[in-house]
């Protein structure tokens, strides 16, 4: 007597179709027997209208959607978390389709309104003042899962001020440069006129300092904005503070932020944490001014923000104003910036997905 044995499930693992490019999409319909023009409708609403689900599709049939459904996902980002501040800064934790989590800050201005978002799961560079730093890398974050922090924060915007999203700084969680394709797409994704037709005039990319990759911006001849987080001017001390020096010199930074300029003919702006008794001195001030008066820039002095791993203290007042007054009577053009969302950890290297009551 034959006993019969239970064929094997195969599960079927279905793509993000957001990892598909326009024409991809066009030869899966074709081949479906759908007629091809409707690709690009299926385009404008994942990149234009930024559609989470199929069924929000409402020009496409309702057999097509199904079709979409039983071969595709679209693997969005939701708000886990959200945290108001005080001042009205808004932080996000994100989870993702994998159940990590990343942050992005909404910071609301006078003059504008600023999705902070982030690039990677944690960061592997381990930056000693940063919280973010005292994590591992988990994965890099796809071009989609960057936009989708884009969207949500400009939703918020609009929910919560009644004001629309003006500026984009690459500057949470992760490293930008060292998820460069990824980053790079979302970018194309959040300006082309088929996605959300923002300025890249107005998204800044903040790098701690991977010189070949700052290069390959000036060859790739970007139309957005580089900041490099500097926050010492001398190897010795860079060194102390973030160990990516060792392998990325202020020499070697110096080349690829002169080869970048040549390149764009975009102005570098410097980030700059004045450490009490580290990096707050005048000497300290003159050696920033000498390490960037090689391209056109602007230097942001930034207020520290205390985290639990690390012991450093916030320059005094009267020396962070000596400071930017002696690179202003060099010339160079400074703006002191002060912390947003301080009692939310939602400011600067304050990120590491810590849990504080939602709002």
């Amino acid at each position: 007597m034959e006993i019969e044995t239970a064929k094997p499930v195969v599960q079927v693992v279905k793509k993000d179709i957001r990892k598909l490019a326009l024409s991809d999409i066009k030869t899966f319909l074709t081949s479906q027997g759908e007629q091809g023009f409707r690709a690009k409708q299926i385009y404008e609403w994942l990149w234009k209208k930024s559609a989470t689900r199929f069924d929000q599709m409402t020009n496409l049939s309702v057999p097509l959607r199904n079709l979409l459904n039983e071969h595709f996902v679209i693997n969005s980002i939701s708000v886990d978390k959200k945290q108001v501040s005080s001042d009205q800064t808004i932080k996000s934790a994100f989870r993702l389709y994998d159940s990590h989590l990343v942050e992005g800050v909404l910071i609301p201005a006078d003059d504008r309104m600023t999705a902070c978002v982030s690039s990677q799961v944690g960061c592997s560079l381990t930056c000693k003042f940063c919280a973010t730093g005292y994590m591992d890398r988990k994965r890099n974050l796809d071009a989609a899962e960057i936009y989708d922090q884009v969207v949500a924060i400009r939703n918020q915007a609009e929910e919560h001020y009644q004001t629309p999203l003006t500026n984009i700084v690459y500057m949470g969680m992760g490293e930008p440069l060292l998820n460069y394709a990824n980053v790079m797409e979302s970018i194309e994704r959040i300006t082309s006129p088929d996605g959300l037709n923002m300025s890249p005039k107005r998204i800044t990319v903040s790098t701690a300092g991977i010189a070949k990759m700052i290069k390959k911006l000036g060859d790739d001849e970007v139309k957005f904005r580089l900041a490099l987080s500097l926050h010492a001017a001398n190897d010795v001390k860079r060194d102390q503070i973030m160990p990516i020096n060792e392998s990325n010199t202020l020499e070697a930074l110096k080349e690829a932020l002169m080869y970048f300029y040549k390149k764009t003919g975009t102005r570098v702006t410097y980030e700059y944490i004045v450490f009490h008794n580290f990096n707050d001195s005048l000497q300290d001030a003159r050696e920033l001014y000498e390490f960037t008066k090689h391209t056109p820039c602007k230097v942001n002095i930034i207020e520290y923000n205390p985290i639990a791993e690390a012991n450093y203290v916030n320059a005094e007042g009267d020396k962070i104003a000596q400071f930017g007054k002696f690179l202003e009577d060099k010339g160079v053009v400074v703006n002191i910036r002060r912390s947003r969302g301080k009692d939310i950890d939602a400011a600067c290297g304050q990120l590491a997905g810590k849990d504080k009551q939602v709002a």
